[in-house]
């Protein structure tokens, strides 16, 4: 009950995000508008998760696109199973939906454990490390996962409780509402005092350490969460094309997270989602008019770091405290003013 009064207004904030997007993508001819944003929830998660590792905890991870591929590869293969699926009827989706999750994190524990023990570049490295681990079981575990061809054969999704994620405005609105409650879980845990904690690690270990913090712990769970909501991220996506392949365990895939990042702000908490948008602009405007598709993202990257120095949200905020510092010295220097004056 205190974790709803204290966070009432991002709550409000989340149900207002929820009926406006809603509203944005149910309406007849908004087609188009339905599959940018079941891609962009998607990738938004994969962004927003892995600032929770760089912008709240310091850990830089390069392999964080693994637990993507992975919360869709299991998502996948337990409702292509009929074992499976054929038993639990309508119930089939919900569960793989969280069996999957649990896979990922559980998958993210192992890793955490033995990752989170290391400290900057080699944490780095040892993520990449098995993130390529993973994307060579995929490829070489050619009869379960359909090696480099991604699983074929489509992703069933039973109807459970009249959803129906066949119908593409039914599956737009769970992912709409699932992408929210995300946002809204990684808002309550950099909000809170975990996440306060989470940035006296990233500032400075050791006196965290001197001061009682269970360093370890809290980089463990950091690292869960955040690969679990990846994960969701990797389900949506198998979700919206029906399936899952093999370059979402790619490097590559986690490099354009980074650059998400890098576009919209590493201070910011929104500022990973703006980059996903911007990259998913950027993207879709380029194929329309060029097949340079990285060359042009990297020119565009290239202008906002080199130009902006920071992120565009860490800009624009950069921007509004300086003005926000100068009206502040200009009211404080007025009052002075009036009572030399006065005097």
């Amino acid at each position: 009950m205190s974790l709803v009064v204290d966070f009432r207004r991002d709550i409000a904030i989340a149900v207002a995000a929820i009926v406006v997007l809603l509203l944005a993508g149910l309406m007849p001819t908004s087609g188009w508008a339905r599959d940018f944003l079941t891609s962009l929830f998607a990738y938004g998660l994969l962004a927003m998760s892995l600032n929770l590792l760089i912008g709240y905890t310091g850990l830089v991870s390069f392999g964080h696109a693994a637990f993507f591929a992975l919360g869709g590869y299991a998502f996948g293969l337990l409702l292509q199973a009929e074992g499976f699926r054929e038993p639990l009827g309508a119930a089939a989706l919900p569960l793989a939906f969280v069996l999957a999750i649990a896979i990922t994190a559980l998958y993210a524990l192992v890793v955490g454990l033995i990752c989170a023990r290391l400290s900057e570049i080699y944490f780095a490295f040892l993520t990449l490390a098995f993130q390529m681990l993973l994307y060579s079981v995929i490829l070489s575990w050619v009869d379960l996962t359909g090696g480099d061809q991604g699983l074929m054969g489509g992703i069933p999704r039973p109807p459970f409780l009249g959803i129906d994620l066949g119908d593409p405005r039914h599956r737009y609105a769970f992912c709409a509402v699932v992408f929210v409650l995300c946002i809204l879980l990684l808002r309550v845990v950099v909000a809170s005092p975990f996440g306060y904690t989470l940035r006296m690690i990233r500032d400075n270990p050791r006196r965290a350490a001197f001061l009682g913090v269970n360093v370890l712990r809290a980089k463990v769970i950091s690292f869960v969460v955040a690969a679990s909501v990846a994960g969701v991220g990797g389900i949506m996506l198998a979700l919206f094309t029906s399936g899952a392949y093999p370059e979402w365990a790619f490097w590559a895939q986690s490099g354009e997270a980074i650059f998400m990042i890098m576009l919209g702000g590493i201070n910011a908490f929104f500022g990973p989602l703006l980059g996903a948008l911007l990259l998913r602009i950027i993207n879709d405007l380029v194929l329309a008019y060029t097949e340079y598709t990285e060359l042009v993202t990297g020119i565009a990257i290239l202008v906002v770091v080199l130009g902006l120095r920071r992120g565009v949200l860490d800009f624009v905020f950069d921007i509004a405290e300086r003005r926000r510092e100068r009206a502040e010295q200009s009211a404080q220097s007025g009052a002075l003013a009036k009572r030399a004056a006065a005097e």
